[in-house]
Order: structure tokens, then C-alpha cells, then sequence
């Protein structure tokens, strides 16, 4: 399936099965207004659908609802793809200080929201990651306090706007005579001449990783089970593809950990903290012949299949 954003209809507005590159491609290149959340809803869209086809979760218990349906055959789980089903809606949950609107949900009857991640992104503008440090904190320790079982991710998004780049937009404008108009500011830089990131998105990143690792229930409110921070080029054939070098290989906020960190929690808790409620809790396998895993995007993640129709 094509990277472009003809495979994201946002006029829509309900959750689309839509691919990582896709969702990754939209965010890099979105020019309109960011009030509207429109660069971002792409990401909510990849996280919920992921959540059923990897996570196991069922599709009813997420949102926005991911356009999927389940049946029953035979003791096996059917997948079944249903654009009609989706929604497109945040689901609000009760804090300790204050209702909050989370981006994607799996609540559970009788437990509430038991997983949860929350995604924000910045196109430019890196004076305000302070800022968003303090909306971070704020967001996770409101929520725990309420519901301290809740398996909490962050994942944070940010483009890769280069200086080259910046440079080379001043000075076509400088010859043309016209404004710079649109062309980047010196403040929404997040790499630097060298190639590196700025020291601001260096410092922030760092923050990051001292509220990422929650593991106990008991165990500080104000961090997360996990947290993801993810930077992407923004021009050229590589537009919307994660930078290699940034987050490092070891950074606890490596994209490629944070799903199965987040999986692995909720097993701990919900799972083995709590064999009793199996029947509620367990997260769902699916039968290979699901009609659903024939259509849509080559998924960048591992299918959860039952081995024993396999």
C-alpha cells in the first residue's frame, strides 16, 4: 500500500487500518492547522488497529474503535474488517485531579480502562517542550491516581527539521524576493548543521526516560509504563521514516521496545497478578484464515495468531 496520504481519508474522522509509514508520512508532511489534532489522529488510528492484530485486545473495548469485529466459529476468534463499526472519538476517563480525554483506550467491563496510551507530537516550535514536560507529568499522575493498574504509554512525536534545510529556504526566498512565509524558524530546528539533535531536544528526551519504566502498581504515579519518543525526516524520499541515530540503539524510548514493554506490564498485572479474572483479561488470538488479515497493510509488527490453527 502507498505511503502517500491518499491511503488516510481524514474528512472521515473515524479510525482507519492504516500502516505506520502512512501514519509517520501524514505527521512529516501535514501543512494545515495542528489545533485540530488532524496530524496526529493518523498515529491514534495505527496505535488502536495494533492494538487488536498484535495486542489481541478486542475491537469493541478500544478507542476510537478500530475498524474491526469479532465472531465466534467453532471456539476460534474471527477477525472480521468493518470500516462501519469504527468511530473516531477519545474516550474520557476519570482522573484523580481532573477528566481527561486519552487518545487510545482499552477499557474492560467491571475494571475500567486497564491500557492506555497517549500521543502528542510538535511540528516545530521546540521552545514549548518545556511546556509539554509539565502537561506530561501532569497527564500520567492524574490518571494513575485514579487507576494505578492502568498500563500507561507515551509516545511522542517530532519532525526532523534540519538546519540545512532551514538555510536553504531563507536563501531561495532571499533570491526570489519574496517572504519567507512557511519556510522553518531557527526555534524548529531539532538537528543541527552537524547532523546532531539540538541540545533542547537532547535535554528532553532525557526527561523522558526518568518518567518511563513504571513496573509495580505501588510505584511512583507520575511515570509511565512506557514512553516512546519518535523523530522523522520531513523532506525527500525518506520523508515520514524514523531517524536511525535518535533515539540511540540503547534508549530505553526506542519505538521498536515500547509496544511489547506495555504488553508485558499488562500480562504482569492483569494476567498473572490476577489468574481469576482470565476469562476478562486474557488478550484474544486469532484464527489465520480471519478474513481481515487479507486486506489492508502489510503490517510492521507480528500477528496474533492461534498456533493451533496455524
Amino acid at each position: 500500500m502507498s505511503r502517500r496520504d491518499d491511503a488516510i481519508d481524514l474528512d472521515k474522522r473515524v479510525c482507519q487500518w492504516i500502516s505506520l509509514d502512512e501514519a509517520l508520512y501524514h505527521f512529516a508532511t501535514y501543512d494545515g492547522p495542528t489545533q485540530s489534532q488532524q496530524h496526529i489522529k493518523p498515529l491514534h488510528w495505527y496505535i488502536a488497529s495494533r492494538l487488536v492484530l498484535e495486542g489481541g485486545f478486542r475491537p469493541e473495548e478500544i478507542t476510537p474503535r478500530p475498524p474491526f469485529r469479532m465472531e465466534l466459529k467453532k471456539g476460534k476468534h474471527v477477525l472480521i474488517f468493518d470500516p462501519a463499526v469504527a468511530t473516531g472519538s477519545e474516550r474520557t476517563v476519570l482522573g484523580g485531579l481532573k477528566t481527561k480525554n486519552v487518545d487510545v483506550v482499552v477499557a474492560k467491563d467491571g475494571l475500567g480502562p486497564v491500557f492506555a496510551v497517549s500521543c502528542k507530537g510538535m511540528t516545530g516550535a521546540l521552545r514549548n517542550l518545556t511546556n509539554r514536560m509539565e502537561e506530561t507529568i501532569g497527564e500520567c499522575t492524574n490518571l494513575h491516581i485514579t487507576y494505578p493498574a492502568l498500563v500507561f504509554g507515551y509516545m511522542f512525536a517530532v519532525r526532523a527539521n534540519r538546519e540545512e534545510v532551514r538555510v536553504a529556504q531563507v536563501a531561495a526566498a532571499a533570491e526570489s524576493g519574496i517572504e519567507v512565509g512557511k519556510a522553518l524558524k531557527a526555534n524548529d530546528i531539532a538537528v543541527n548543521a552537524g547532523g546532531e539533535p539540538v541540545v533542547a531536544l537532547v535535554r528532553f528526551h532525557s526527561a523522558l526516560r526518568e518518567l518511563s519504566g513504571r513496573q509495580g502498581i505501588r510505584n511512583d504515579v507520575s511515570r509511565y509504563e512506557a514512553v516512546s519518543l519518535l523523530m522523522m525526516e520531513t523532506t525527500g524520499e525518506g520523508a515520514g521514516k524514523l531517524t536511525a541515530s535518535f533515539p540511540a540503539e540503547e534508549s530505553a524510548l526506542r519505538f521498536e521496545r515500547f509496544f511489547q514493554t506495555l504488553y508485558l506490564r499488562y500480562e504482569e498485572r492483569f494476567l498473572l497478578g490476577a489468574p481469576d479474572l482470565k476469562a476478562v483479561t486474557a488478550r484474544l488470538k486469532w484464527a489465520p484464515d480471519s478474513p481481515a488479515l487479507s486486506v489492508g497493510p502489510t503490517p510492521d509488527f507480528s500477528l496474533r495468531l492461534d498456533a493451533d490453527d496455524a
